[in-house]
C-alpha cells in the first residue's frame, strides 16, 4: 500500500512523459508544404500523406513479391544443379560398369548396373517434372501482370 503511494506521489511529481508520435506533442509544419494539417501524420522525422504511405506499401508489395519470385527461381537452379550432379555421378559410375565386358561381370555388378538404370531414371523424371514446373510458374507470371492491369 505504501508503495503505491510512494510511486503515485513520484509520478506526479515529474512531468508528464513524451510519448512517440503523440498528437498533442506533433509539431505541424504544413506552411511551408502547401499541405493541410489533417493529411499529414508525423512520423520520427519525416511527415507523410496516407496516399503516399499507401504508395509506398505497394511498392514494398511488388519489391516482395519480386524477391520472393528470385528466391524461388534460386531454389530451382539449386535443386536443378544438384540432381544434374547426382545423374552425373551415377552416369560414371554406369559407364565404369558398362566398360567391363559382359563374360566378366559378376552377379553384383550386373545387379548394380539395372539399379543404376533405375536411379538415374528416377532422378531424370524428378529434374524433368522441375523444370515443368517451373515452366508453369513462368508462363502464369504474365496472366498475373495482365489481370492485375486497371481497366
Amino acid at each position: 500500500m505504501e508503495l503505491n503511494q510512494s510511486l503515485s506521489i513520484h509520478l506526479e511529481a515529474e512531468k508528464p512523459l513524451r510519448r512517440y508520435g503523440a498528437v498533442e506533442e506533433t509539431a505541424w509544419k504544413a506552411e511551408g508544404l502547401g499541405r493541410n494539417q489533417l493529411d499529414i501524420i508525423s512520423m520520427a522525422e519525416t511527415t507523410m500523406r496516407p496516399e503516399e504511405i499507401e504508395l509506398e506499401m505497394v511498392k514494398i508489395q511488388r519489391l516482395r513479391e519480386v524477391l520472393v519470385r528470385r528466391e524461388s527461381e534460386l531454389r530451382f537452379m539449386m535443386d536443378d544443379i544438384q540432381l544434374c550432379n547426382d545423374i552425373m555421378d551415377l552416369k560414371q559410375e554406369l559407364q565404369n560398369l558398362v566398360a567391363i565386358p559382359e563374360k566378366e561381370k559378376t552377379k553384383l555388378q550386373n545387379q548394380r548396373e539395372d539399379e543404376l538404370i533405375q536411379k538415374i531414371h528416377k532422378l531424370v523424371q524428378k529434374r524433368d517434372f522441375l523444370v515443368d514446373d517451373a515452366e508453369v510458374e513462368r508462363l502464369r507470371l504474365p496472366s498475373r501482370k495482365e489481370s492485375r492491369a486497371p481497366t
